[in-house]
């Protein structure tokens, strides 16, 4: 089983970027995909979830309005777009197979300057 996240990189305050989940080994039909972030000297942190079929979504409250959680069973694929970004948003992103972050990837550095 493998998720590779891509899409981070260095962007200004209020840009955007998109990062991109990749899954492979399994079948992500069937399964609830998550985003998980852990900025340096700080816990894993859950930013957000998305059912089987993609229609239901949850997100940490701070990012409501900005993120978006979306998903391509087809590509075995699930994305997150970051709107507005902060440079509180810097963090290691990583995208997990399941509601708790147990199988994630290794993740994607996004950095967030003034």
């Amino acid at each position: 089983v493998q998720l590779a996240e891509s899409g981070g990189g260095l962007v200004q305050s209020g840009g955007s970027l998109q990062l991109t989940c990749k899954v492979s080994g399994i079948s992500i039909d069937k399964r609830v995909m998550s985003w998980f972030r852990q900025a340096p000297g700080k816990g894993l942190e859950w930013v957000a979830r998305i059912d089987t079929r993609g229609e239901v979504t949850d997100y940490k409250d701070a990012e409501k309005g900005r993120y978006t959680i979306s998903r391509d069973n087809a590509k075995s694929e699930m994305y997150l777009q970051m709107n507005s970004l902060k440079p509180e948003d810097t963090a290691m992103y990583h995208c997990a197979a399941d509601w708790s972050g147990t199988l994630k990837g290794q993740g994607i550095q996004v950095t967030v300057s003034p």
